[in-house]
């Protein structure tokens, strides 16, 4: 007598379409089949072929499935055909975008009721219009923001105090943190307006109101890299935070079955002769004046030092420039890069980095340090983490001495040389390779991140569908 299989749960994932926000989930998605999920993955049509490149689905036996939304469109100042943030013309129209994404709750909806046994719902905090569609079906939530514990521990406590200040540059209390020196220069708009206001505040409120009201909330970091932080999110906030980082160590080394990437022999050529590379880039979201692209360029140039700079948007005569003064000495790279290929190659012993969580965390498990130039958002506090609190990095020097200040050429020079060659450098270059190790025993067999992981699949299924068809009443 034939028995059947027994159903593997299935877990929902929805990233927000940019690139930075997608592939931490595309990883969590890889460790979730690994633990016997099948995994639902809803993006659009634009950003489908990216995430089916990335997960080379085939290789897990249909275990992940990709469902296409359409996205909407004539959206206000954003060109047709454009889905993803980091092809906007600008991200001023970030705004405009993410409002946008609510017209496809009713697509999303008719494609959830469909499925069978699905037993929780991952969804990127920006989306937080799924909250509603999770609750009609009866389905647990959880949130998922690229931040860490240390940002998101010290915007809740310093809270409204940011309305205090008189000053951009005036110290705020940080109460449970006290050591913690910050001012409302480290904190992007709205936070850093007096009485913060408007559309975009708005859209803040939303998404901290679904998160509140979601079941969890996953984190990709890990217990050991800021314990008090994590402490104090899970005894004073809610939801409950699920600490399953780094989440990047889920990706399997490069294989290159057909010809590597030019930067990539490029870099295997500096490795040849002994040559040590630092590596540059600020993601794929920061937007730098002509002015200020012009000082990195000579800065880099008079540093002497070999480099890799990818660079999303830059006046092409300046990098043509710059290609013809250093010579092999540095490439530019000008389209997206698989980064962690970049930074675990043995050539590359620093990074000149926008502190973007997922570039902090990239850098931890290549045991690369940081010289940390912070663009937006949460990234000033992610630079102080790194230099200040677990010391595995540098700052670069603004011309004022402000958080946000112009960075001249020779002040990039003096630190890039820093990190490459002086003490300092080798510090934060002992330190990371001590805190990458501690990285990839969270994540190994047995490891915190690997528990966590474990505990909260086991959780979900519990108090999940049953195998009920996600429509049935």
């Amino acid at each position: 007598m034939a028995t059947s299989l027994p159903v593997r749960p299935n877990i929902v994932m929805f990233p927000f379409m940019s690139k930075g926000h997608t592939i931490p989930l595309l990883h969590l998605a890889r460790l979730l089949v690994n633990r016997g999920t099948i995994v639902t993955l809803f993006t659009t049509k634009a950003n489908h072929p990216f995430i089916s490149h990335f997960l080379k689905t085939c290789q897990h036996g249909g275990s992940i499935s990709i469902i296409d939304l359409p996205f909407p469109s004539d959206i206000e100042g954003v060109p047709q055909g454009i889905e993803s943030t980091d092809k906007l013309p600008s991200i001023k129209l970030f705004l405009q975008f993410v409002v946008a994404t609510k017209l496809m709750q009713p697509h999303f909806e008719q494609s959830l009721s469909k499925l069978s046994n699905v037993i929780c719902i991952v969804s990127d905090g920006f989306l937080s219009w799924t909250l509603a569609s999770a609750s009609k079906f009866g389905i647990p939530r959880f949130s998922f923001y690229g931040m860490g514990g240390y940002a998101s521990a010290v915007s809740r406590d310093v809270g409204l105090k940011l309305s205090g200040p008189t000053s951009d540059d005036e110290p705020i209390p940080v109460p449970r943190f006290p050591w913690i020196k910050v001012t409302r220069n480290d904190f992007d708009e709205p936070f850093n307006q007096r009485e913060p206001s408007g559309q975009f505040m708005d859209f803040v409120m939303e998404t901290r109101i679904a998160t509140v009201n979601s079941y969890g909330m996953i984190m990709n970091t890990f217990y050991e890299l800021e314990p008090l932080f994590l402490d104090y999110l899970n005894h004073e906030t809610k939801p409950k935070p699920w600490c399953v980082g780094p989440l990047c160590l889920a990706d399997s080394p490069a294989v290159f079955t057909g010809q590597k990437p030019e930067w990539i022999r490029w870099l295997d050529q500096k490795l040849a002769t002994g040559t040590s590379v630092l590596y540059v880039a600020f993601g794929s979201q920061a937007e730098i004046s002509t002015q200020q692209m012009e000082a990195v360029s000579k800065g880099l140039e008079e540093s002497e030092i070999n480099f890799l700079w990818v660079v999303r948007k830059c006046d092409k005569n300046i990098l043509d420039d710059l290609e013809k003064r250093v010579g092999d000495r540095g490439m530019i790279v000008k389209e997206w890069v698989n980064q962690m290929e970049i930074l675990k190659h043995e050539s590359v012993n620093g990074f000149v980095s926008h502190c973007g969580w997922n570039s902090v965390l990239e850098s931890i498990c290549s045991k690369v340090p940081i010289l940390a130039w912070p663009m937006m958002a949460e990234q000033p506090l992610n630079a102080k983490m790194v230099v200040e609190e677990i010391k595995i990095g540098l700052r670069v020097e603004t011309c004022d001495g402000s958080v946000k200040g112009f960075v001249k050429s020779d002040g990039l020079k003096k630190m890039i040389k820093e990190l490459m060659e002086g003490e300092k450098g080798k510090e934060v270059r002992k330190k990371v390779k001590e805190v990458g190790v501690a990285a990839k025993e969270a994540m190994a067999y047995g490891g915190s991140s690997w528990r966590t992981l474990n505990e909260l699949i086991k959780e979900v299924q519990s108090v999940g569908n049953n195998g009920k068809h996600v429509g049935e009443v």
